[in-house]
């Protein structure tokens, strides 16, 4: 992993954050390893993280979270709610 693949995911994720926040359930967007079959890979992707995982046979059109964007590979993470904890 190089650190120029980091920085391009890091740049396609900063330009797409903003719409792939407004797709439904989606409740983070970062940068991180791709997991597959429960296994972290080495492969750097945009993580998206979701409330629930929703079938996209449920999903209008436009609400489906692309599986890669500009070359970038796109995993979707569900996560459930994310809440801010307040400080002791």
């Amino acid at each position: 992993m190089s650190q120029s693949e980091i920085e391009r995911v890091t740049e396609v994720k900063r330009k797409h954050e903003k719409d792939l926040m407004r797709l439904p359930n989606v409740v983070a967007v970062g940068v991180g390893f791709r997991t597959r079959g429960g296994a972290r890979t080495g492969e750097a992707c945009i993580v998206v993280s979701v409330k629930a995982k929703v079938p996209a046979s449920q999903l209008k059109p436009g609400q489906a979270i692309p599986s890669s964007i500009e070359g970038v590979p796109v995993d979707v993470v569900e996560t459930g709610e994310i809440q801010a904890q307040p400080r002791s």
